[in-house]
């Protein structure tokens, strides 16, 4: 069975959507940015200790993900409380940043670990644009302090890359890695 270890209704509602089966089962971890560490190597990182930190039983496949958004080398996660969130909205205003997810699946004793990178361009944003967004409490719960699947569509311009991956899960590339392990079928 596919283990999601998220609790992420977005990648949810991905994965149900794409017709892949699963289960959720979800561990804390410690969700810190190491000094020094690379973006890249930060969301993968966590989503390999999302899916070791997760109960497997015989058979399961474990499949955990980590989004973050870097813009000029600076990873933006979840906004602390509102000040954060306008804070970050600021930074994104009228800029182009990186949303980067990185993916583990855990099959048997086997690991794979990937990532996916989009770069997404936001129109530029009024402090009363700014102050509504937050106010609606959307941003609270994602980083970079913004669901591009929400309000805030209207203020992205332009998305290079998988839509998806900028959601939560870069569908594509992890069905591509189910497939690859044997836990989705060619037909399917």
């Amino acid at each position: 069975m596919l283990i999601l270890a998220s609790q992420s209704p977005r990648r949810k509602e991905i994965l149900e959507n794409a017709g892949i089966p699963f289960l959720v089962r979800v561990a804390d971890i410690d969700e810190s940015v190491r000094s020094g560490e690379a973006p890249n190597s930060y969301v993968r990182r966590l989503a390999t200790s999302k899916a070791m930190a997760v109960t497997r039983e015989p058979g399961d496949v474990i499949l955990a993900a980590d989004t973050t958004v870097v813009i000029a080398g600076q990873i933006l996660g979840k906004p602390e409380n509102a000040y954060d969130a306008k804070r970050m909205l600021r930074l994104l205003s009228g800029e182009s940043h990186e949303v980067l997810t990185g993916i583990c699946i855990f099959s048997g004793s086997k690991l794979q670990i990937d990532a996916e990178s989009t770069i997404v361009h936001v129109s530029k944003l009024s402090e009363a644009e700014i102050e509504s967004y937050v106010s609606s409490g959307q941003p609270m719960d994602k980083a970079g302090a913004y669901g591009i699947q929400g309000l805030a569509s209207k203020y992205i311009e332009r998305v290079e890359g998988c839509y998806f991956n900028v959601v939560g899960l870069p569908i594509s590339l992890v069905y591509r890695h189910l497939k690859a392990a044997g836990v989705i079928p060619e037909f399917a």
